[in-house]
């Protein structure tokens, strides 16, 4: 009989304590009751807006938020706030807070150019994208791409402030390019990666000679282009048919208004017996080699 009465008042005390357990903290929960909250707050199949999951909002039950660089959200119930997602975070779309959380301030979640609902209804991931997209030069000389950017830096820096357009700079060489080892007959290229504003301008030349190539080589040429972001100039030296002739050191000169930078590159061309001897005896190196290994992915 005691027992009885033990485990019914267990039971009812229970079930008063699963009715009274807030939504929104559970710092005081067992681990098994943790997890399993966890597990339901990722599962896709669950509507995170049923009554049953959100109860009742108590904001003063909320968890204290700090460290968000991009502003605060509410969070799946619409009580609590929470970090926004920073720009290039997968965000849920139309701002339906379920699965990956929503973009903070300043962003909007938008898919892919191209991408599309799929035919079983499934959505493709989406990211949070900046809505303005004009560069800002900031007090401390740096230019930041986007209105969003320059908000994250500020987080960490209270007093910096930013003026309209990109910073005026000399240029900064990006991806230098690379010292190449190839074999006669072969083709080899040359990446020369520059950033500034003013725009710059990038020449090629080899070991030390003032003749700007291609010249009147008709197996060199140049080639340069904008990008890949806004500023920035991609310039390639593409030499045919290599000949051992071709080996020296090449330079990318790069300038604008405000000065000039160049970086060199050693290129190695070697007969066929020499070339494999060379593989040989440096096979893991050249199975690890890549050529943007060293590249920092964005300068702003």
């Amino acid at each position: 009989m005691w027992c009885t009465m033990t485990w019914m008042a267990f039971m009812l005390l229970s079930v008063g304590l699963c009715q009274s357990l807030p939504q929104y903290t559970y710092d005081d929960l067992d681990d098994d009751l943790a997890m399993t909250f966890d597990y339901y707050k990722a599962t896709d199949e669950l509507d995170y807006r049923n009554e049953s999951v959100c109860e009742e909002c108590v904001p003063e039950l909320c968890p204290v938020t700090q460290g968000c660089r991009a502003g605060l959200v509410r969070d799946i119930c619409g009580c609590c706030f929470e970090c926004g997602n920073l720009e290039g975070q997968s965000c849920d779309l139309e701002d339906r807070n379920v699965r990956y959380g929503v973009c903070g301030e300043n962003m909007e979640c938008k898919l892919e150019p191209g991408q599309v609902v799929d035919a079983d209804g499934s959505v493709p991931e989406a990211q949070c994208v900046c809505v303005s997209q004009e560069p800002l030069c900031g007090t401390d000389g740096k230019t930041y791409m986007n209105l969003c950017k320059f908000k994250e830096a500020a987080f960490s820096s209270p007093g910096l402030n930013v003026s309209e357009g990109p910073c005026k700079t000399v240029p900064v060489i990006k991806v230098p390019p690379r010292d190449l080892v190839n074999v006669t007959g072969s083709s080899v290229a040359f990446l020369c990666e520059v950033f500034a504003f003013p725009m710059a301008l990038v020449e090629w030349r080899k070991d030390g000679n003032e003749v700007i190539l291609p010249g009147d080589d008709p197996h060199i040429s140049v080639q340069s282009r904008g990008g890949p972001q806004k500023y920035e100039l991609s310039s390639w030296l593409q030499i045919e048919e290599t000949t051992r002739e071709d080996s020296g050191t090449y330079k990318c000169i790069t300038r604008n208004d405000l000065g000039d930078i160049s970086a060199t590159a050693v290129l190695r061309i070697l007969p066929p017996d020499e070339m494999a001897a060379y593989v040989e005896a440096n096979i893991r190196d050249l199975t690890g080699y890549d050529q943007m290994r060293d590249y920092d992915g964005d300068y702003y």
